[in-house]
């Protein structure tokens, strides 16, 4: 059964997000969806050091709480490569020489239009100016951790961020971590 919208109305609109809700014919029946569409993609990065750690942020999130997350933030129309260089350097102040695309995702499938691009980033280097947004974005901590700790990090419930836990499934899958 194919959905089928009757009729669409925008509820709320801001920079940074639209809200709209539809009449719609779906398996159920009639009804409404309420749907949230970002206005531009996000971009997650798993950034990789010589040793095989991964750089994890600590953020305080006005929605959860405290997260630890993979570096990530939205792409403010930017190509998603562009703002994925932008956002590793403003929440760890690195830059890295080898950029990898290895993933594509859409968060709340069920509820939001939300593309996000995953990039692997490798060798690693402290920026030149490395004006740190840390306190800014709300970051607490830059930590390293060997990847196989992220994924027990994961098991444990430390990290319960969607998007950082589907981050690191996309680099798994690339390093052979889970074959």
């Amino acid at each position: 059964m194919a959905w089928h919208t009757r009729e669409s109305r925008i509820v709320y609109d801001n920079r940074w997000i639209s809200v709209r809700e539809d009449q719609v014919s779906g398996p159920a029946g009639d009804g409404i969806y309420g749907v949230v569409a970002l206005k531009n993609p996000a971009v997650f990065v798993v950034a990789l050091d010589e040793e095989e750690r991964v750089c994890l942020v600590t953020i305080d999130r006005y929605t959860t709480g405290r997260s630890v997350e993979v570096p990530a933030g939205g792409t403010d129309g930017e190509d998603p490569l562009v703002a994925a260089r932008r956002e590793l350097r403003e929440e760890t102040g690195l830059e890295a020489q080898e950029w990898t695309p290895i993933g594509t995702m859409n968060a709340l499938n069920g509820v939001t239009v939300a593309p996000e691009h995953v990039f692997l980033a490798r060798d690693l280097r402290q920026a030149v100016d490395s004006a740190h947004t840390q306190a800014e974005e709300g970051i607490d901590d830059v930590a390293w951790v060997p990847f196989a700790e992220a994924l027990a990090m994961i098991a444990d419930g430390r990290i319960t961020d969607g998007e950082t836990v589907a981050a690191l499934a996309y680099a798994g899958i690339r390093l052979g971590r889970f074959a």
